[in-house]
């Protein structure tokens, strides 16, 4: 017969990193969480979480079986719900992956329309701008920008974003303005993460790469856009995140109609055979919001 006995313990206790926290959000004692999950190491006949005085780590075996346990839960939580009289109510976490003014701006206040319309969900959104893996992180989905390189994802298109070259008035009469993406080789520009800026031939459509170099590189776009202000270069990003300054001139636009046209939002998550209800919800809603723009706050 199948024994479950302390795996939802165990799941908790996977998510938490804690033996205490646990039996907080299982409303236990800390000894009950323990006793299970030591019954279902000695069960399985492996060694599931390595443990310090003040650190609980899944073991690889314990990382392994974690994964493989996932989905188990999940789609027992679902039939649970569907079975229940309150089968019309979501409850559970939800773990998204996201960073930029874009999921800032537009994707956190639909989350948080979404989690008052549904009190019983939990939404935990990690703001990171490293490119994580979705599946071993434990993400329910990911808010992406430009291209998708993963495989065995699912990708919906949000948005198209276009981009915008820019610089202040008194950057370009100290330097001139360029008439090519390839001359901003031979001027100081600003990183966002890359120093490799992705342009379109005007005429033919085709890629234009160019490797630029500055005195400034960040992560964070009002850290940059600050930089642009002060006049210390070039910057090259979705014009959404320049409307103010392009509006009253204090950047202007430059090396129009070579922007790469192929940058969009996207939603991406792991094809899953059991996707939880609150998940595939949470992703309807925020797909169409997108699909009618004057839903989007």
């Amino acid at each position: 017969m199948l024994q479950i006995d302390g795996i939802q313990e165990f799941a908790m206790v996977a998510e938490t990193e804690s033996f205490t926290k646990a039996a907080q959000r299982l409303s236990v004692s800390t000894s009950h969480i323990s006793k299970q999950i030591s019954a279902l190491e000695d069960r399985l006949g492996v060694k599931l979480f390595s443990r310090s005085t003040r650190v609980v780590r899944l073991t690889d075996i314990g990382t392994a079986y974690y994964r493989k346990i996932s989905d188990v839960l999940d789609g027992l939580e679902e039939a649970n719900h569907s079975a229940s009289a309150r089968n019309t109510e979501l409850a559970g976490k939800i773990k998204v992956a996201a960073a930029g003014p874009f999921a800032e701006e537009k994707i956190s206040p639909l989350l948080v329309a979404f989690a008052k319309e549904n009190p019983g969900v939990f939404i935990e959104m990690i703001f990171d701008t490293q490119f994580v893996n979705l599946i071993d992180n434990g993400f329910d989905f990911a808010i992406r920008y430009g291209t998708l390189p993963e495989n065995g994802m699912i990708a919906r298109k949000l948005s198209s974003r276009e981009m915008v070259c820019a610089a202040t008035p008194d950057f370009l009469s100290q330097y001139g303005q360029p008439n090519h993406p390839n001359e901003l080789k031979n001027y100081p520009c600003l990183l966002i993460n890359s120093d490799l800026w992705h342009f379109m031939d005007r005429q033919s459509g085709d890629p234009i790469d160019v490797r630029v170099s500055g005195s400034w590189k960040a992560n964070s776009m009002l850290a940059t856009k600050a930089a642009a202000i002060n006049s210390l270069g070039i910057i090259y990003t979705p014009k959404t995140n320049l409307e103010e300054e392009l509006r009253s001139g204090t950047l202007i636009p430059i090396l129009e109609g070579y922007e790469d046209r192929s940058r969009s939002q996207w939603i991406v998550y792991p094809e899953r055979r059991h996707m939880p209800v609150r998940v595939r919800k949470a992703i309807d809603y925020i797909v169409t919001a997108f699909s009618n723009t004057s839903t989007i706050p």
